[in-house]
């Protein structure tokens, strides 16, 4: 019979706060203990107007798993999209070669359009420029994009580093927007570095982003 309820003092462990019971290799077989997964904030950065937010503390070897939580990133113009690239120098260059893979899907606010597609336009094969978090994102006054970035063992000097991204925000054509993207750093070295920024269609220039909230945690 499956037990539904049971009391602490029927386990020869202590219970402790935050805590799970897992099995040991001891007599008594239980201990209390971290479940793997759980989330350490590691920095806050609040936007205001800014053209560039570098992140260049907090990649190092502490976790194998780093998670960038974007909430509501809003552009100064309308149209522009939201980008990123590496560092493996502390932030003096932000060109590592890249290798991505992007796809979306939309559906207008009205009902009239829906797509689902890949972006061969916002892909990179192994290339050193900016990478694409979305396309055109709505700059009204309530509109925004929200979603998280993982990058996996930044540090580590034997393997590339991977990473995927999923990202939601109300396009210029209010349409809504998911998009999806995975990659890998194409190099050994550590990345210790990561820059955000807004870029018009296609690159050919840069504006502010307006406001927004960029946390970065780690998995441990």
């Amino acid at each position: 019979m499956a037990i539904s309820k049971a009391n602490f003092n029927s386990f020869n462990v202590t219970p402790t706060a935050s805590k799970f019971i897992t099995f040991n290799s001891s007599n008594n077989g239980l201990a209390a203990d971290d479940i793997g997964g759980s989330l350490a904030l590691i920095s806050t950065t609040t936007i205001s107007d800014a053209a560039t937010v570098s992140i260049t503390s907090g990649l190092d070897s502490t976790y194998k798993e780093y998670i960038f939580k974007f909430y509501n990133i809003h552009p100064n113009v309308d149209a522009d999209l939201f980008v990123f690239n590496f560092s493996a120098d502390s932030g003096s260059n932000y060109n590592v070669s890249k290798t991505t893979t992007m796809f979306g899907a939309a559906h207008a606010a009205n009902g009239a359009s829906t797509a689902f597609q890949y972006f061969d336009g916002l892909d990179l094969s192994n290339g050193t420029g900016l990478q694409y978090l979305s396309d055109n994102i709505s700059a009204d006054n309530e509109d925004s994009l929200s979603g998280e970035l993982h990058l996996f063992e930044p540090s580590n000097t034997t393997f590339v580093k991977h990473f995927f991204a999923s990202v939601n925000y109300v396009r210029n054509d209010d349409r809504q927007e998911n998009f999806y993207l995975g990659g890998y750093a194409n190099t050994t070295s550590a990345i210790d570095a990561i820059q955000f920024s807004m870029t018009s269609g296609g690159g050919s220039g840069t504006h502010n982003i307006q406001s927004g909230v960029i946390k970065l945690y780690g998995v441990s």
